[in-house]
């Protein structure tokens, strides 16, 4: 459906006939658009193939990455212009040891090339009124208060975008579906380093936690429910 075929054993497909997901489980009435970990060092200052700009940026995952994040700048203006909350999220910038357990060496970028791929990318940047979360784990809700901020405003939908999809998506997602809310992953707005595991985790994420939709059908979801709630009748006070 959305690329994760390739992926599948002869095993793999027999299982998903029988026993895979037939339809989507749905969203709710009251939705919020969650970008995770949109910023320069996942895809680079320049739009460059992904080996070219892993010279600089070695986390990075190159034009499929801006792809993605064209894709997203699409839905956040559909969402600004219907009314549904936008949450950014984001690493903090403390100098904590991460959570990735591989060794590293020594970084190569300038202090300032470090601080700017930290920045989130100007085509997805907050504007007033948009909350910023900055997490110390792969999850957007470990940790942070995302989940209090959702439960607030009545959300019952989150529809999640950003990098990468085996990473911080996932465990956010998860996250999300364990706290009750529906979920949705954007397939064209998630990216990853590798497509293996970009497109088996979505399939793993559309069977287990979420829908996964692509741009257009999330963007008709917003003006669907925006138009629903503007034709819902104002109650009197009694």
């Amino acid at each position: 459906m959305y690329g994760w075929e390739p992926y599948l054993s002869e095993r793999d497909k027999q299982h998903d006939l029988q026993w895979g997901k037939k339809e989507l489980s749905g969203f709710g009435s009251k939705p919020a658009l969650v970008l995770v970990d949109m910023y320069y060092s996942v895809v680079g200052l320049k739009r460059e193939p992904i080996f070219e700009s892993m010279k600089m940026w070695p986390g990075s995952t190159g034009l499929e990455g801006w792809a993605a994040v064209d894709k997203t700048a699409e839905l956040l203006a559909v969402a600004r212009e219907t009314g549904v909350p936008v949450v950014h999220i984001k690493g903090l910038n403390n100098g904590m040891k991460p959570w990735v357990h591989r060794k590293r060496g020594p970084s190569s970028l300038t202090p300032e090339m470090r601080l700017k791929g930290e920045q989130i990318c100007d085509e997805v940047a907050p504007i007033a009124g948009e909350v910023v979360i900055e997490k110390t784990a792969p999850s957007a809700f470990q940790g942070t208060p995302l989940a209090f901020h959702l439960i607030s405003m009545g959300i019952d939908t989150v529809i999640v975008c950003g990098e990468s999809t085996s990473g911080s998506v996932r465990a956010s997602v998860v996250d999300a579906a364990t706290h009750r809310f529906k979920v949705g992953v954007v397939s064209d707005c998630v990216y990853d380093r590798t497509e293996a595991s970009h497109f088996m985790n979505l399939y793993d994420m559309h069977q287990k936690y979420s829908d996964v939709v692509d741009a257009e059908i999330a963007k008709a979801y917003f003006r669907k429910n925006a138009s629903s709630e503007q034709q819902a009748p104002t109650r009197m006070a009694s």
